[in-house]
């Protein structure tokens, strides 16, 4: 039953990383970069050497998040980033590694690499893109998504909800 349950997931994963991640961090800022002209920094200033270094730990920052929270839904959720039953969101609550500092570490990695991205681009028009996205899913966290969890997994949201933070880090994990 695992193993079917397993091959039957692997396509779920791919659809929902494809339409989720990978939409919002390379295909729409592609599209921004494309239509607004921006230029590849000149690295001959010590304030862009320092810029794009940041922006590219941001990006692989927010790439480690985003894996660790995908494998977590997957191994301990037992579902996908996916929303439904048709793209198998997770059956379990996942309160492991990130999830015990912050609610939202998935988006939390995605708004690195985003503002990683505007970061090495130097371009306000990326950084545009971050605040509108930040502000998207602030909004759908918090009038559909939670409602849903709790739902859905009851109190255990619940109290999971009361004791760690949506956006800012808990410094010690709660347990």
């Amino acid at each position: 039953m695992t193993n079917t349950r397993e091959r039957q997931l692997w396509w779920r994963h791919l659809i929902s990383f494809l339409i989720a991640p990978v939409t919002m961090t390379l295909v729409i800022p592609a599209l921004i970069v494309a239509s607004t002209g921006v230029r590849p920094l000149n690295l001959q200033s010590p304030a862009t050497v320092g810029l794009v270094t940041v922006g590219a730990l941001l990006i692989a920052l927010g790439l480690g998040l985003l894996v660790w929270t995908v494998v977590l839904f997957d191994r301990l959720g037992k579902g996908t980033l996916g929303v439904g039953p048709v793209l198998g969101e997770p059956v379990k609550l996942v309160v492991r590694g990130p999830y015990r500092h912050v609610r939202n570490p998935m988006i939390s990695g995605v708004l690195c690499i985003l503002l990683g991205e505007a970061a090495i681009t130097a371009s306000g028009w990326l950084l545009l893109w971050f605040v509108v996205f930040f502000t998207l899913q602030v909004t759908v966290i918090r009038f559909w998504e939670e409602p849903h969890l709790e739902a859905r997994y009851g109190t255990d949201y619940v109290e999971y909800r009361r004791n760690v933070p949506a956006w800012i880090p808990r410094i010690s994990a709660w347990r």
